[in-house]
C-alpha cells in the first residue's frame, strides 16, 4: 500500500514539473494565441494527435513541440488553417478531409451494447441500451474511437471517395 502511495506521489511530482517547465515556456500574451490555435482544431477531444485533447495539442503546436498534421479528424483543411497561422510552409503529410472515412456500424451483427455511443466524442453514435446502434454520417469526424471497445468488431470504416 506504502509502495503504491509513493509512486503516485513520484507520478505527481513528475507532472508537476513538466507542466511547470511548459508553464515557463508560454508567455502571457500565449493564450490568445492558444485559442486562435484551438479554435481551428476540430474539438472532437479524440486523442489521436497523441495529446488528450485539442486544447493540450494547441499548446503543444505553439511550444513547436508538436506538427500541424497531427490531427486525423481536421483532416487537410485543418492542416492548411493551421499552417497560415502558423506560417508553416513544408508539410509532411496531409491526413485526408475529414469526411474520407466514416464509421460504419454492421447494425446484423450490433448486440446494443452502448460502448461505442460513450466513446464517441461528437455524439455520432445513435441507439439505445439492447437495440442495433447507427452512425450518424454527417457527424462522424473518423477518429476510430468506437472500434476497440466494440466486443463483436461490428465497426468498420468506410472510405468516402468522391461522396459514395
Amino acid at each position: 500500500m506504502a509502495l503504491g502511495a509513493g509512486l503516485l506521489v513520484a507520478l505527481a511530482l513528475v507532472i508537476g514539473m513538466l507542466l511547470a517547465r511548459a508553464s515557463a515556456q508560454l508567455q502571457p500574451d500565449d493564450a490568445a494565441e492558444i485559442e486562435r490555435i484551438n479554435a481551428l482544431l476540430p474539438q472532437t477531444q479524440c486523442g489521436q494527435c497523441g495529446y488528450p485533447g485539442c486544447r493540450p495539442y494547441a499548446e503543444a503546436l505553439l511550444l513547436g513541440t508538436a506538427e500541424i498534421d497531427q490531427c486525423p479528424p481536421g483532416g487537410a483543411s485543418t492542416v492548411r488553417a493551421l499552417a497560415a497561422l502558423l506560417d508553416k510552409r513544408n508539410v509532411a503529410r496531409m491526413p485526408g478531409d475529414p469526411a474520407a472515412g466514416i464509421a460504419i456500424i454492421d447494425e446484423p451483427l450490433c448486440i446494443g451494447c452502448t460502448r461505442c455511443v460513450e466513446v464517441c466524442p461528437v455524439d455520432a453514435i445513435i441507439g439505445a441500451a439492447q437495440f442495433t446502434h447507427t452512425v450518424i454520417a454527417a457527424d462522424c469526424t473518423g477518429c476510430e474511437l468506437c472500434i476497440p471497445v466494440c466486443p463483436v468488431d461490428c465497426i468498420r470504416m468506410h472510405i468516402n471517395i468522391a461522396g459514395t
